[in-house]
């Protein structure tokens, strides 16, 4: 501490206190006790002495949260520990099964009375927050596994690292494993303590949801429109573009709130894993004394009966909570049962999510257009009279296909049912036939679109499907971004710096009509587009010169020809060995590929008589693209002949590298577990593949296991 100035140095240490118990009134009690301008002038003060002192200012002072430079892109983050998925229930059956297998595995490991406490009870912030009133315990506990009840915020999922009791990173939930970097962006909201109160463990992450409460969002809407700026169109969206900015001022200035709901690593200095408290309710409690914001009205819980209850409850007073809930969340509240029960997949066994039913209203269906989609899919679409539906207007709702109509018995004309399910997807529930008029016409997709209404390529129902879909393939004007973009891809031609918005712009502009024509593209050229540069276009069209010569494989799976995968455009290169043997074979040809069946083949015999299709693969030829052809399966290959299933995270290996090396070896890859599979390799959090293959006997490697194998072990 510096001396000479120990008096002013000890008051800028208070005023940081100060302003971060004012902080955690505000934010997370939702009791201020100071009025705004009193709170400015606190910061003034604090400002000014760290202006006169930089030297003082550390990283987690109130003053730090204005938000730093702008950021280029967001860095990806590997999670220590998975942030996991809940499995969705819907009705009165799912959670009265889910409470039966929690309780009967349970009752196998012996653990269903430690599972068992004390009676309903609402626990933590509830009381502080004035809810409690909303969840009255029941008049006399019915024995039963007690759960933890909790919201399920209508937000964004993200972890918070701390170490040393200081915010060190912030990441996304992204697909579990992996997440963005977003710690400029949290460091700007003043719920989140930038340091944790009391002693913490050396590492503690902890998960929440952010969100913007509904007043927040009002104020934050009135500001857009005075500044003439589009409104967000509901809080959940406005709150997950706030989060997302590169520039963390603009973050700053939004009403960002975070609530905690659960942890991943926690460590002690020696790295050993900590387990601080025994049930879940404590750890939550544990989390709040640190100064997080945790769930109101959190409940314990006994048995399914309870829960239904809570979810009644929660229901009723749904509308009037300060920001979104989409549902209810149940986790088992004991954390050795919890370890016990474990998970599948994704998702642990230990809770579910009870979602509320989609919210629906009634509008006018003006008319029916078709829409092609990325697959070539031609799907009907409701134009609809605006309706507001769930905090959104909605003006176009889908159908599905036209068997979906035929079945609602939907007509032009009808007052329809519109929800929009899962709380986010617009669809047509059914018609009101008491309010029908006359003259509503019944829809007809064959009359409305005998050929494509963006090619007019022709159109095609195979037998035994329910989609009419687009014949065009990389002809279809519809089907031209989405197919770029997936041949640009990792898994087929591989050319990095090619995004899906340089794409949109080469496609809008004309410039790119096929795959071929990315090979004409020059570096001025590209130079000229938003956002490239010199630099960046020269790096482009490196990337795109040194994809002219992929494997036949790589390039089969860039042509996004339907069924074909990466799995089954390997075997096709292999068996044909050139793309010219490809483009003169036969549906019957095909037919003797291994593991091509009747409905792969004909999809892929189909894709190379259109004319349309056969122009850009010579036109792909014409640009210098030449396929590499590809050993067939050969005994020198330690995986030949032998399929494997991946299940659970490996230490070292992502799902797509050991898929890789698999095929690279000889091997195959499948999802699924039977008496054919040659070896089931499980990493961390195997599930239920993991399960049947003891059952069936199936010898089970770790990622060591598999390496050896790669070598010839």
């Amino acid at each position: 501490m510096p001396s000479a100035s120990g008096a002013v140095f000890d008051h800028l240490q208070q005023l940081r206190a100060e302003i971060e118990a004012h902080n955690r009134r505000y934010y997370v009690d939702d009791a201020p006790i100071i009025s705004d301008a009193q709170y400015d002038q606190l910061m003034v003060e604090l400002q000014a002495i760290e202006q006169a002192h930089p030297d003082w200012v550390t990283p987690d002072s109130p003053t730090q949260r204005v938000g730093a430079a702008p950021l280029s892109h967001f860095q990806p983050v590997h999670h220590a520990v998975r942030m996991l998925s809940l499995a969705n229930a819907f009705t009165a059956e799912d959670i009265q099964a889910f409470d039966e297998r929690v309780s009967a595995a349970l009752a196998e490991s012996g653990l269903l009375a430690a599972a068992t406490e004390a009676p309903d009870t609402v626990t933590g912030q509830a009381a502080q927050a004035g809810q409690a009133d909303l969840f009255p315990p029941a008049a006399a506990a019915a024995p039963g596994v007690a759960y933890m009840a909790e919201y399920k915020f209508d937000g964004l999922a993200v972890s918070l690292r701390y170490e040393a009791g200081r915010l060190a990173q912030a990441a996304t939930r992204g697909d579990g494993a992996d997440g963005e970097d977003i710690t400029a962006n949290i460091r700007t909201l003043r719920s989140v303590p930038l340091r944790l109160l009391g002693e913490a463990p050396a590492v503690l992450e902890v998960r929440g949801e952010v969100l913007m409460a509904r007043a927040d969002f009002t104020r934050l809407n009135d500001a857009q429109v005075a500044r003439g700026d589009k409104p967000f169109v509901n809080p959940r969206n406005a709150a997950a573009g706030s989060l997302r900015q590169l520039d963390p001022r603009v973050t700053a200035t939004r009403p960002l709130r975070f609530y905690a709901y659960g942890w991943g690593q926690v460590q002690d200095a020696a790295g050993r894993a900590l387990q601080p408290r025994a049930t879940h309710a404590d750890m939550l409690d544990w989390l709040a004394a640190f100064g997080f914001a945790v769930s109101p009205g959190r409940t314990l819980c006994h048995g399914a009966d309870a829960l239904l209850r809570f979810y009644e409850q929660v229901g009723a007073a749904r509308a009037g909570l300060p920001y979104g809930i989409d549902g209810v969340v149940y986790k088992v509240n004991d954390l050795r049962a919890q370890a016990v029960l474990g998970f599948v997949a994704r998702a642990p066994r230990f809770a579910i999510a009870h979602k509320f039913p989609a919210q629906e209203e009634t509008t006018r269906l003006l008319g029916i257009d078709v829409q092609v989609g990325r697959t070539g899919a031609l799907t009907p679409v409701a134009r609809l009279q605006p309706v507001f539906v769930g905090g959104v207007t909605v003006t176009n709702a889908t159908l599905h296909n036209e068997d979906e109509i035929h079945r609602k018995d939907v007509r032009i004309g009808d007052t329809v049912v519109v929800r929009r399910a899962g709380d986010v997807i617009p669809e047509v529930v059914g018609p009101v036939l008491d309010l029908r008029p006359a003259d509503a016409r019944p829809f007809d997709l064959a009359a409305a679109c005998p050929v494509c209404p963006e090619c007019g390529s022709a159109v095609e129902r195979p037998e035994g499907e329910a989609i009419t879909r687009c014949t065009g393939g990389l002809f279809c004007p519809a089907q031209r971004k989405q197919t770029l973009w997936h041949a640009a891809s990792r898994k087929a031609l591989d050319i990095d710096g090619l995004g899906d918005k340089l794409i949109e712009q080469l496609v809008d502009g004309g410039r790119v009509r096929t795959l071929a024509d990315l090979y004409g593209l020059g570096e001025l050229e590209l130079s000229t587009y938003p956002r490239m540069g010199l630099k960046s276009a020269q790096n482009l069209v490196r990337e795109i010169d040194r994809s002219r010569r992929p494997s036949l494989s790589r390039l089969l799976y860039a042509l996004g020809i339907r069924h074909v995968g990466e799995t089954t455009a390997r075997d096709i290169a292999r068996h044909f060995g050139s793309l010219q043997a490809v483009l003169q074979a036969s549906e019957d040809d095909f037919l003797q590929v291994p593991d091509v069946g009747p409905v792969v083949a004909a999809s892929i015999h189909r894709f190379f008589a259109e004319a349309h299709n056969r122009e850009v693969v010579a036109a792909l030829q014409a640009a210098g693209v030449e396929p590499q052809a590809e050993a067939a399966l050969a005994g020198d290959k330690p995986l030949a002949g032998k399929t494997l299933v991946l299940t659970g995270t490996l230490p070292t290996l992502s799902r797509d590298e050991a898929t890789r090396l698999v095929l690279a070896a000889g091997g195959k890859v499948s999802g699924s577990v039977s008496r054919k599979t040659a070896w089931v390799v499980a990493g961390e959090e195997a599930g239920s593949k993991l399960v049947k293959a003891q059952e069936l006997g199936v010898p089970v490697l770790d990622e060591a296991g598999l390496q050896a194998l790669l070598g010839g072990g």
